[in-house]
């Protein structure tokens, strides 16, 4: 007998976790729309790996009733989002381990997903998985992407700016309405934000 082919943008989700199998795949982050509207502006987008992602379905015998059904997803990638400190660029690595336990239908899923810690959601005959997945990873992805260490170190150019002044000379005054430091200087975190806006 011919296998099933499962089609991930139309999966029969049921019968696909019922099967028993893994589908598994890798495609451009690019390819991810909603995931690429979190890329920098500088980011190199071609320098980042594929997102590899699989998909598994598992059943859950039960003592009462038919078996739970699972779905086991994983993915992994690398993103390059804004650093909040320099504001260029940070890669940072993308991963998601996560089951989703699917019912028949949603009055179902919204009953077990208030009464349980385990996502919940309804069978379907025409399941996006690629969105499922997509929707994972995002909100996998860091609230404030930092560098451990900024390749651009504001405060310390700022701070070796006015020791080279001469003796006695004041660093030059922020421009009016410009953010400042305590010291009277230019706030460094608005000049960068000044600079990245004239560059877009």
């Amino acid at each position: 007998m011919k296998a099933r082919t499962f089609a991930p943008r139309k999966l029969d989700i049921g019968a696909f976790i019922e099967s028993g199998e893994t589908m598994e795949g890798a495609l451009p982050l690019r390819d991810l729309a909603r995931l690429a509207q979190e890329l920098a502006k500088d980011a190199n987008v071609a320098d980042l790996p594929l997102v590899s992602w699989s998909a598994t379905g598992r059943q859950v015998p039960q003592r009462v009733g038919g078996p739970q059904l699972w779905l086991d997803l994983k993915a992994e990638g690398e993103m390059a989002m804004e650093c909040q400190r320099c504001l260029h660029a940070v890669s940072l690595p993308m991963s998601v381990d996560h089951s989703i336990r699917f019912v028949k239908d949603e009055a179902a899923a919204a009953e077990l997903d208030a009464d349980s810690d385990d996502d919940v959601l309804a069978l379907s005959r025409q399941f996006d998985l690629m969105a499922l997945i997509e929707d994972e990873l995002i909100m996998a992805l860091p609230i404030v992407p930092r560098h451990d260490q900024c390749p651009t170190d504001v405060v310390s150019l700022m701070t070796a700016e006015s020791e080279a002044l001469p003796p006695g000379a004041e660093p030059e005054p922020a421009a009016d309405g410009q953010a400042t430091t305590a010291s009277g200087r230019p706030n460094p975190f608005a000049v960068l934000a000044s600079l990245k806006k004239d560059r877009s």
